[in-house]
């Protein structure tokens, strides 16, 4: 079989079954269904849709972008063709239950079929994501009435669904939103407002779609507290499940971003009277829940987002990796230093500087891929485990999404930075994908929370949380980590000696930040960033060490290494000696509390 410029099949098998032994999760009752063929089939069948059907497309999705034509939006057929193939394969409720049409397949499992998505045409594969979010939203917080009307007809490919949050004046922050709802006497609620960076927010590839709205109920508290969460569908649906009436919601523009040209981004408005269900002007909506508790709710749709929009990044990532390796493989180029210039040519990968930069890919790529899969392994163990591996999997699973979600959106950008390097000039031509991919990419940094926000989180409640429980967590599994790693001997033991003084000054440099924390919240969290990014770097190095210890005694032979293994090692030689050492200086700043930035004047701009 040839291999994928997708992903590498190889590094998934190795990651779900050597490493997180994902096939051990079926002898829990929820995937006793299921077993390592059922699993492979699955990932069989996604990587084939994936090549067939969102492939072809992704260059087309890219320069023909959505057109808004009066209330409608034209996409080019593929993508509504790829979308029906992804949901006539169960795929929309692949990790959903049963009861409601899904197949119940680990997560771990799931995520690993939706990287081939993301990696063959992410705006494509947008669609998908932000349905099953939603769907799974409704599932933990709707009624089984909402859930009979909107969640079956969804995991059906039937209905697609939507997350409205932003709005114009209010960007990321969410307590100032003005969109409101009115309590009407039938239980339902009018909605006013306009939201802005709604991704699938009006199409022709679905007979309806299902908004996820916030909105304000006159009266309630002031700032988030006062968020309450509405499904507000595109048309009402009847008590026997068919399409009523349009309901007053329609898109007042779309807006064209450098990538995700395929995913139609919309600013829709609510409430302006062009549609007047039973009479009266007001988008219909019901109230998912009580008044009031909407962001809460919002949060299951958004963490399960956040690990989306991370493996998304690493997807893109990695084929931008394997596309600029095929390239580098078979493009003669010059000849090695002091060479005869009269002998022929030698591939690009004969240049050192070239295999560091296609070395520093692969450390980058295969890390995110190996944390956002450990992430959805903790989403299972959280969700099936005993109470105990419950509690610890909820609790490091907690700390890790930040860092999951903006890890790979930082460095499987630059990855995809160094893939246009790698291919020259032809990189920065339409001809060859990789300049696609870095636009496609560099999307992720805002998407669900930018990297400051995610900062701000990890550093301001997650590794704090429950009075450090969440740090605590993630450094007891990295020092287990380098523990296993110096009795295991060898260069495995060499390269967790790089990392455990790390782990370390992490935990020195976070318990005097929470002093700071103490009398000064705006200083604490000024380099939250920082903060972020000199973590990232210590729980991927930690997920290189995790790596080498799953593959054992195949890292022993060094040189010797069947080449699978001897490429891991040198990816994560890469990235411990290379890439680490970059956490110290941003720890020395860290710890000396430098105001630069906390103290610079709008007027000295």
């Amino acid at each position: 079989m040839t291999p994928s410029h997708l992903l590498s099949r190889a590094d998934l098998d190795f990651l779900l079954h050597d490493w997180l032994r994902v096939s051990e999760l079926t002898g829990r009752e929820r995937y006793a269904d299921h077993s390592r063929e059922t699993i492979d089939a699955v990932l069989d069948l996604s990587a084939e849709l994936a090549e067939t059907y969102f492939a072809p497309h992704f260059r087309k999705a890219d320069l023909t972008e959505p057109r808004l034509v009066g209330e409608e939006v034209e996409l080019i057929p593929e993508i509504g063709e790829a979308l029906a193939k992804f949901a006539e394969a169960d795929l929309v409720g692949a990790a959903m239950d049963e009861r409601v049409g899904g197949m119940q397949l680990p997560y771990t499992a799931y995520l690993a079929c939706m990287a081939w998505f993301y990696a063959a045409n992410i705006s494509t594969a947008a669609y998908p994501l932000l349905t099953t979010g939603n769907a799974n939203l409704l599932l933990a917080h709707g009624s089984d009435e909402q859930i009979r009307t909107y969640v079956e007809p969804m995991i059906q490919g039937r209905f697609t669904g939507t997350m409205c949050l932003s709005e114009p004046h209010a960007g990321s922050n969410l307590a100032d939103i003005t969109t409101r709802a009115e309590p009407q006497p039938d239980g339902t609620y009018r909605l006013f407002g306009q939201k802005m960076w709604i991704s699938g927010g009006e199409h022709q590839m679905a007979e309806n779609i299902v908004h996820l709205v916030l909105a304000k109920v006159p009266g309630s508290p002031a700032g988030t507290r006062g968020i309450s969460l509405f499904i507000v569908p595109k048309y009402l649906v009847d008590d026997d499940g068919s399409l009523g009436e349009r309901n007053d919601i329609v898109i007042t523009g779309l807006n064209h971003k450098m990538g995700f040209r395929g995913t139609v981004n919309t600013m829709p408005t609510l409430g302006q009277g062009i549609h007047t269900p039973g009479g009266r002007p007001g988008a219909v909506g019901y109230l998912v829940g009580e008044e009031n508790t909407g962001l809460k709710k919002m949060f299951t749709m958004m963490n399960e987002a956040r690990l989306g929009v991370g493996l998304g990044a690493t997807a893109i990532g990695y084929t931008g990796y394997l596309k600029s390796l095929d390239y580098a493989r078979n493009r003669p180029q010059g000849r090695p230093a002091g060479a005869d210039p009269s002998t022929p040519q030698v591939m690009l990968t004969r240049h050192t500087d070239v295999r560091r930069m296609l070395l520093a890919q692969k450390s980058y790529v295969e890390g995110a891929l190996a944390l956002g899969l450990y992430c959805a392994r903790l989403v299972d163990d959280e969700k099936t485990g005993s109470p105990e591996e419950s509690m610890a999997a909820k609790t490091l699973l907690d700390v890790l999404t930040p860092i999951a979600k903006s890890w790979p959106s930082q460095w499987c950008l630059k990855a995809n930075e160094l893939a246009v390097q790698v291919l020259g000039g032809a990189g920065y031509t339409i001809d060859y994908d990789v300049e696609q991919h870095y636009r496609d990419n560099r999307l992720n940094p805002i998407h669900e929370g930018t990297h400051g926000i995610q900062g701000q989180d990890l550093l301001g409640r997650k590794v704090l949380a429950g009075g450090g429980a969440g740090l605590t967590a993630l450094t007891g599994r990295i020092t287990q980590s380098c523990d296993r790693a110096a009795a295991a001997g060898g260069v495995v033991a060499e390269l967790a000696s790089l990392l455990r003084p790390r782990v370390t000054r992490l935990i020195e440099v976070t318990t005097s930040l929470a002093e700071v924390g103490a009398t000064d919240p705006e200083a604490f969290l000024a380099d939250a960033t920082e903060y972020l990014e000199a973590t990232g770097h210590v729980v991927i190095a930690w997920i290189w060490i995790e790596q080498l210890l799953a593959l054992g005694d195949r890292v022993a032979g060094g040189a010797g290494a069947d080449a699978f293994a001897a490429g891991k090692l040198k990816a994560a030689e890469y990235f411990l000696r290379r890439e680490l050492p970059i956490v110290d200086a941003k720890f020395d700043l860290l710890a000396a509390g430098d105001r630069t930035t906390l103290d610079m004047r709008d007027d000295w701009f």
